[in-house]
């Protein structure tokens, strides 16, 4: 039996905002990115929340697997927002999605630049943004997925967080409504101002600050938080570096060399 999802809830804090505003629930999908980055390139454009119940396909960074089958139907909420943006300067987009999910959730949960939300050294949750060509504007696809039930660690290093560790009465559904609304606001805001006003939000949440880093360029250094454009700021022996690319991947140097 389908979760009670509620849509219209949300639907309703949405249109405000987004006039043309749609939310889907489906049962099965790839990846809840996959599909609205194949309906954007076919010209489906409109501002849209699409949430899967079960996600078979999942995609996080760097090709990674993000499936939300694994433990039943609820163990985990995947969801993604599809809305038609024009920032002036698109750095940080990633950031601001993950501090306003984080806010949303719980006061102590941190941020893994540039996309994770970390609790106690564990990953709970992942932030998948990419964007399409729609006109003269550009169709964002910010993809969220967050451990609700604890998970398995199926191979990993340690097993992930999970949000009922830290709210135990934490259900999908109500954990949607919780997120979604604060963040559509905060994207129109993002829109509207960049990511520097969120900067000093950002470095409270900040995991690697003050950490000794190595990132897979090469670079190593001790993590100095982000810029004004939310780049990643280390200092190396011979500089300071800004690391601006979603295709690096940090980690603390006490435990790059395990993997």
């Amino acid at each position: 039996m389908s979760m009670r999802w509620p849509a219209e809830a949300i639907w309703e804090e949405a249109v405000a905002l987004y006039p043309a505003f749609s939310v889907e629930i489906l049962p099965q999908v790839d990846s809840t990115n996959s599909e609205l980055m194949r309906r954007a390139r076919a010209g489906q454009t409109d501002p849209v929340l699409l949430v899967a119940e079960r996600q078979i396909a999942g995609r996080g960074r760097l090709g990674r697997d993000w499936n939300s089958d694994r433990q039943g139907q609820g163990g985990t909420l995947t969801f993604s927002l599809g809305l038609p943006l024009q920032p002036q300067d698109w750095s940080g987009l990633s950031l601001a999605v993950g501090l306003s999910v984080v806010d949303s959730l719980h006061p102590d949960l941190q941020l893994k630049w540039p996309n994770d939300v970390w609790w106690r050294g564990r990953k709970l949750a992942g932030i998948l943004t990419e964007t399409a060509s729609a006109g003269a504007l550009r169709y964002a696809v910010m993809g969220v997925g967050i451990n609700i039930a604890p998970q398995a660690a199926d191979g990993l290093r340690t097993p992930p967080a999970a949000l009922q560790e830290l709210l135990p009465d934490a259900q999908a559904p109500a954990v949607l409504q919780r997120v979604v609304g604060p963040l559509l606001r905060a994207v129109r805001a993002f829109e509207a101002q960049g990511f520097a006003p969120l900067r000093e939000r950002f470095q409270a949440r900040d995991l690697l600050r003050g950490q000794a880093v190595v990132c897979t360029d090469g670079t190593e250094g001790i993590a100095q938080g982000v810029d004004p454009s939310g780049a990643l700021v280390v200092d190396t022996p011979a500089r300071r570096v800004c690391i601006h690319s979603a295709e690096v991947s940090v980690r603390p140097a006490v435990c790059a060399a395990g993997g």
